[in-house]
């Protein structure tokens, strides 16, 4: 991996983290809880692991819909690109000559 590329992943880890820190501390001040810093803390380091839980468990129910859904994808393109390839297209019958 280039040096751009590892700088670039730990932004990213950084970013989250500091999301992940955010996003912590408003759901203290939502619970209306009055914690001091021990119990903050620990709320806080639950509430990560706890989010971690249910992300990971909607990115599996969205990998599980995904792959639901590919087959059906993959034969609507073949059907759509079958038609555009010259040559590939469905044969028509020739007009019937009027007697």
């Amino acid at each position: 991996m280039s040096p751009e590329q590892r700088n670039l992943m730990r932004q990213r880890e950084n970013m989250r983290r500091q999301i992940m820190t955010h996003d912590a501390d408003a759901a203290v001040r939502d619970s209306g809880l009055q914690l001091n810093p021990q119990e903050r803390a620990r709320f806080e380091s639950r509430y990560i692991q706890e989010r971690r839980k249910v992300e990971q468990s909607l990115r599996q129910q969205v990998e599980t819909e995904r792959q639901k859904e590919i087959p059906a994808l993959i034969q609507q393109l073949r059907k759509e690109f079958q038609i555009d390839e010259p040559g590939k297209g469905p044969v028509s019958k020739p007009a019937a000559s009027p007697k």
